[in-house]
C-alpha cells in the first residue's frame, strides 16, 4: 500500500508532465506537421495512382488490378485495429509511428524499383500480345505492398493522436494548440491530395512512372528525417493497456453469469464502482442490451476490494464498464452501415479512372490531356468547398428550424449522406451510358492501349458524379468519424479510429467481392461481360445501377438501426440538446 505522501509526489509529477505538453506542444508542433505534410504528399503520391500503374506497366487485367487494390485497401484499413492495439498496450505511439513510417518508406522504394528496373516488371505492350509479370517480379511487387501496409497500419491509428498528445487539453492555451494542430493537420490532408491527384499523378503518367513514384519516395524519406530530429522534444505518453481487455471482461461474466435471475430493483442493486482514475463520463443504467447487465450481479463467490472496486472483473464488472462496453456494440450496426455505403465511394475511386482513360481527355483548344486519375480531385474539392458552407451557412438555419446545436443529429447527418450515396450511382451510370453510347455512335478520338476506343465524350462529365460522391462523403464519412469518436467512452477514442477504419476495410473486400462476382456471372461468351477490359463493350451502368440497389436497402437498413439507436449517456448527448437547455453563449444572436 502507498503512503498519502507518495500518492502526492505521484499527483506531482503528473502536473508537472502536464505543463510540459502545453510547452512541448508549440516546439514540437513544426516537427509533427512537417512530418504530416510530407507524409501524406508520399504516401497519397504513390497510392492514387496505382491502379493505372499495375494495368500499363504490369499489364494486369482491369478486374485483377482493381481486387488488388481493394485488398490492398482493405488490408490497411483492416490492419490499424493491430496498429492501435499495439500503440495503446505495449509500444506508445512515438515508437510505432516511427517503425510504420520506416516501413512505409521502404514499401515505397521497392515500388520505386519495379518502375525503374527494367526486370523487376513485365515488357511493355507494343503491338505483340501483352505479357504478365512473372511470378517473381510480382513477390517482389507485393512484398513493397507489404511494407506499405505496415505503415499504414501504424501511421493511421496515430498520427492524429500523437499530435495532440504534444498538447495539454486541460488549459486554454493547450486546447487552442489542439485545434491548430487539427486545421493544419486537415489543411495538409487536403494540400497533399491536390498535389498528388494533379502534379505527381501527371509526372507518372506523362512523363515517367520511375521518377513519379521516387518524388513521393523521397517526399516519405523527409518525413522520416522530420519526424526523428524532433524526438528529444516530443512528448512520448507511455502505452495505458488496451481497452479491448475491457470489453473481453464483460462478455465473460456475462457468459459465467447467463444463468442467474436478475434482482427486482437492477438499476440499485446491481454492483457499480467508478474509479476516481477514471477519465471516461458518468453512464446512467440502461435497458438496451439487458443481458450484459449479468456481468454486474453480486454473487458469493465475488470479491469487493475494500475501496469498493472488483476484486476480479473477469467475474464481477461494474454497471459502469458494462455501459462503456454497451456503447461500443451498440455502434455496430451502424458500423455495418457504414461498409454498404462506402462500396458507392470505392467504385468513383477505382472505375470512374476506367471510365476516363476512355473518354475525351483534351483541354480544349490545347492538346493537354488530363490524367485519368487526376479526375478524383473533383471529389475533394466538392468535399472541401461544401464543408465550410454547410458549417456556416447551412447549419445555422437548421439550428433556428430544429433547436439542436449541430443543426441535425449525426445520424440524420449520416442518413442524408447514405441518401445521396444513391444519387451517385445512378448519375454515374446514366453518365457511363452517354459515354458508351457516344463510342458507338460517333467518331471515336483516339485508342487505349488494353482497353479499347475512346469515346468523343468529353471528360468534365464524370464531374458530375465525382462531385455529388463527394458531398455524400462531405455527410456520411465526416458524420460518422464525429458518431463514432463521441459514441465511444473517452478511453477508446483511438479504439474507435481502428474500428472506422476497419468499416472500410470490410468495404474495400466487400466491393472485391462484387466485382468478381459480377464479372463471373454477367459472362455471355469470350471476354464480354458488364466489367470488360473494354467499357465500350461493357456494360459498366448496369453494374453503376446494381451499386445503387444495394444503396437502396442500405439506406432502409440505416433507418432502422437508426430509429433503434439511443446515444451515449440514454440520449443526452449534446448533439440533441434543445437551444433552451444549452449554455448562453452558445444560443444563436
Amino acid at each position: 500500500m502507498e503512503t498519502k505522501m507518495e500518492a502526492m509526489e505521484k499527483g506531482d509529477e503528473k502536473v508537472e508532465e502536464i505543463k510540459e505538453l502545453n510547452y512541448r506542444g508549440v516546439r514540437a508542433m513544426p516537427y509533427v506537421i512537417g512530418n504530416e505534410t510530407f507524409e501524406k504528399l508520399g504516401t497519397i503520391g504513390t497510392s492514387t495512382n496505382l491502379l493505372v500503374y499495375l494495368t500499363t506497366i504490369f499489364n494486369m487485367k482491369s478486374i485483377t488490378a482493381t481486387n488488388l487494390i481493394y485488398v490492398f485497401n482493405g488490408t490497411c484499413n483492416f490492419g490499424t485495429l493491430i496498429g492501435a492495439f499495439l500503440s495503446d498496450t505495449y509500444f506508445g505511439r512515438y515508437k510505432v509511428l516511427g517503425f510504420a513510417s520506416v516501413s512505409s518508406f521502404t514499401g515505397m522504394l521497392v515500388l520505386t524499383l519495379t518502375a525503374a528496373v527494367t526486370k523487376l516488371h513485365p515488357p511493355h505492350c507494343v503491338e505483340a500480345p501483352c505479357v504478365g509479370a512473372t511470378p517473381w517480379q510480382m513477390a517482389f511487387l507485393l512484398t513493397g505492398f507489404l511494407f506499405l501496409i505496415i505503415g499504414a497500419s501504424g501511421i493511421r491509428p496515430c498520427n492524429l493522436a500523437f499530435g495532440a498528445d504534444q498538447f495539454n487539453p486541460n488549459t486554454e492555451s493547450g486546447q487552442r494548440g489542439i485545434a491548430s494542430f487539427f486545421n493544419w493537420y486537415y489543411f495538409t490532408f487536403t494540400f497533399a491530395m491536390m498535389v498528388s491527384l494533379t502534379v505527381i499523378v501527371y509526372i507518372q503518367a506523362d512523363i515517367n512512372w520511375a521518377i513519379g513514384l521516387a518524388i513521393p519516395t523521397f517526399l516519405m524519406f523527409l518525413s522520416c528525417a522530420v519526424f526523428f530530429i524532433g524526438t528529444n522534444i516530443y512528448v512520448k505518453v507511455l502505452p495505458d493497456g488496451s481497452p479491448l481487455t475491457s470489453i473481453c471482461q464483460v462478455l465473460v461474466a456475462t457468459v459465467k453469469k447467463r444463468d442467474l435471475a436478475f434482482p427486482d430493483e437492477p438499476a440499485t442493486s446491481l454492483f457499480n464502482h467508478i474509479s476516481s482514475k477514471s477519465i471516461n463520463s458518468k453512464l446512467p443504467y440502461s435497458k438496451q442490451l439487458r443481458f450484459l447487465n449479468k456481468a454486474a450481479i453480486i454473487t458469493s463467490e465475488d470479491i469487493v476490494n475494500s475501496d469498493g472496486s472488483s476484486g476480479n472483473r473477469w467475474t464481477l464488472c461494474s454497471i459502469q464498464q458494462i455501459e462503456e462496453v454497451k456503447c461500443v456494440i451498440k455502434t455496430i450496426p451502424i458500423w455495418v452501415s457504414c461498409i454498404i455505403y462506402n462500396v458507392s465511394i470505392n467504385q468513383m475511386q477505382t472505375y470512374t479512372v476506367f471510365q476516363a482513360l476512355q473518354s475525351d481527355r483534351r483541354l480544349r483548344p490545347s492538346s493537354f490531356q488530363v490524367p485519368a486519375a487526376s479526375y478524383t480531385v473533383f471529389q475533394m474539392l466538392a468535399l472541401t468547398i461544401w464543408i465550410p458552407i454547410y458549417d456556416q451557412i447551412v447549419v445555422p438555419c437548421l439550428r433556428r428550424i430544429t433547436h439542436k446545436r449541430q443543426g441535425i443529429s449525426l445520424l440524420q447527418r449520416i442518413g442524408v449522406g447514405a441518401g445521396i450515396a444513391i444519387i451517385t450511382m445512378l448519375v454515374a451510370g446514366l453518365v457511363e451510358t452517354k459515354r458508351r453510347d457516344e463510342a458507338h455512335s460517333m467518331p471515336t478520338v483516339g485508342f487505349e492501349k488494353g482497353k479499347g476506343a475512346i469515346s468523343s465524350m468529353p471528360g468534365y462529365w464524370l464531374i458530375f458524379q465525382l462531385s455529388i460522391a463527394g458531398l455524400s462523403e462531405a455527410f456520411a464519412v465526416i458524420g460518422l468519424v464525429e458518431f463514432f469518436y463521441k459514441q465511444f467512452p473517452e478511453n477508446m477514442r483511438s479504439f474507435a479510429g481502428s474500428f472506422l477504419f476497419c468499416g472500410f476495410a470490410m468495404s474495400s473486400y466487400l466491393s472485391s467481392f462484387l466485382i468478381t462476382v459480377v464479372h463471373r456471372t454477367t459472362r455471355e461468351g469470350g471476354s464480354r461481360n458488364w466489367l470488360a477490359e473494354d467499357l465500350n463493350e461493357a456494360k459498366l451502368d448496369y453494374f453503376y445501377y446494381l451499386c445503387m440497389g444495394l444503396e437502396v436497402l442500405n439506406f432502409i437498413y440505416f433507418l432502422i438501426v437508426a430509429k433503434w439507436y439511443k446515444y451515449k449517456g440514454a440520449g443526452d448527448e449534446a448533439d440533441d440538446v434543445p437551444l433552451e437547455e444549452m449554455p448562453a453563449e452558445k444560443h444563436i444572436a
